[in-house]
């Protein structure tokens, strides 16, 4: 990234120095997103909690929020990995659908806050979009998968209660393929579940 971008994003006054940067190269975010793998002022914005810059930038330059940084990471993800909550509500409201971006090992934001712990967060982010319970990543692993093997009861419970009141649709087929969803190695949540000996879990009416 430019370096004066990342001086923007250390910035106390960081939308302000992020205009009187554009005045002095309009065209200065525009050679930042023809690069494909990079290091955004987005992500800095989001890696530091900066919520008024990182909302700024969305409405300057959406196309930020979809693009990984060479660690194969986007902004949500980052806001997610930082626990920067408020800003990663921010981001979802701009476009639900960066829920589902595929990072490194095909690992999505819902993926990473379940695995991380966060249920309203997890909440929102099901609520925004909600198809993106069926995803997994390289592993084969979902959501579902994910809150199991790292022990995050209040996740599994949320994710579980998502699949029951029949929020989308496709409720029953939704729970069915993502209870039966297999990982790399044949496992569904419920045997992960198991052979953890991990008796709540097991004792979830959509495992029984």
């Amino acid at each position: 990234m430019d370096p004066r971008l990342f001086s923007v994003a250390q910035s106390v006054d960081s939308v302000d120095a992020l205009y009187s940067l554009i005045q002095a190269d309009p065209c200065i975010l525009q050679k930042v997103d023809v690069l494909p793998f990079v290091h955004t002022p987005l992500h800095e914005a989001s890696s530091t909690g900066k919520i008024d810059l990182a909302v700024e930038l969305m409405i300057l330059q959406p196309s930020f929020a979809k693009k990984l940084n060479k660690d194969g990471l986007s902004p949500l993800h980052l806001a997610v990995e930082n626990q920067h909550v408020e800003l990663a509500q921010e981001l979802i409201k701009f476009d639900p659908s960066l829920v589902r971006i595929r990072g490194r090992g095909g690992t999505t934001p819902l993926h990473l806050v379940s695995e991380k712990g966060h249920a309203d967060l997890l909440t929102e982010f099901l609520f925004v979009c909600p198809e993106s319970i069926r995803d997994a990543n390289v592993n084969g692993e979902t959501a579902l998968h994910i809150t199991v093997k790292k022990d995050r009861h209040d996740e599994l419970e949320v994710l579980r209660g998502w699949m029951q009141r029949m929020l989308i649709s496709d409720a029953l087929s939704t729970e069915k393929h993502v209870l039966n969803t297999r990982d790399r190695d044949g496992n569904t949540a419920l045997h992960l579940a198991a052979y953890k000996n991990d008796i709540k879990a097991c004792s979830y009416p959509s495992f029984v």
